[in-house]
C-alpha cells in the first residue's frame, strides 16, 4: 500500500526489476538436455550403443558442453558430430535460455554394422 493513497502497489513495483533475483539452472540439468539433445540428433543408435550423456561447465551464463556417445559404422562420422554440435547448442539454448559457448562431441565408440547391412 502507498502512504499517499492507501492503495495497494502491483507486484512490480516493489521491487525494482534489477533487484528482483535470478534463475539457476543446474549443471546436471543442462547436461540432461544435451544428452537428449544428442540422442535426437543421432537416431537411430545401434542395438548395443550406450546411450549418450553429456557434461557442462556453466560460467556467468554461457554452457561448455561435452557429449559422450557412440555410433554406428561405416558412416560419416564428421557429418554426425557436426549434427550433434548444432542440435544440443540449439536445444540447450531454447529449453535453458543459455548462451552455448562450445559442444565438444567425444566418440567413445564406433559399432559395426551387422553382417549383411552397410
Amino acid at each position: 500500500m502507498t502512504a499517499e493513497t492507501g492503495a495497494a502497489r502491483p507486484p512490480s513495483a516493489l521491487v525494482p526489476p534489477g533487484e528482483r533475483g535470478a534463475t539457476r539452472i543446474a549443471d546436471r540439468v543442462v547436461a540432461k538436455i544435451a544428452a537428449q539433445a544428442a540422442r535426437e540428433a543421432v537416431r537411430p543408435l545401434p542395438a548395443d550403443a550406450a546411450t549418450p550423456h553429456a557434461t557442462v561447465v556453466l560460467l556467468h551464463g554461457s554452457a561448455r558442453v561435452r557429449v559422450h556417445l557412440e555410433l554406428g559404422y561405416p558412416g560419416d562420422i564428421g557429418a554426425h558430430c557436426a549434427a550433434v554440435r548444432r542440435h544440443v547448442a540449439e536445444r540447450v539454448s531454447a529449453l535453458a535460455g543459455m548462451e552455448v559457448s562450445e559442444v565438444a562431441v567425444q566418440v567413445e565408440r564406433l559399432h559395426p554394422a551387422p553382417h549383411g547391412r552397410a
